[in-house]
């Protein structure tokens, strides 16, 4: 079977159904997130000189994170559509 086939099969999606799948998979990101600030939080009180690099390695991982509630809030608009 073609891959651009099985792609338009895996994206017909009940619209209802993919709101659901949407709302499922934003809780993963929301998770992530909490625990990146609260490992932040938990390592500038236990070494605060640490803050800077701390802070600098938890807005790079925020914003890997945040990507998949980017990729599902796509996947949603195109099973939708």
């Amino acid at each position: 079977m073609n891959s651009l086939v099985l792609a338009q099969a895996a994206v017909d999606l009940n619209p209802g159904l993919a709101a659901i799948g949407y709302g499922l998979g934003a809780i993963g990101p929301g998770i992530g997130v909490g625990l990146i600030f609260a490992a932040v939080i938990n390592g500038t009180a236990r070494q605060p000189e640490a803050q800077g690099k701390l802070l600098s390695l938890a807005w790079t991982t925020f914003a890997i994170v945040e990507v998949l509630a980017l990729i599902g809030i796509v996947m949603f608009f195109l099973a939708s559509a």
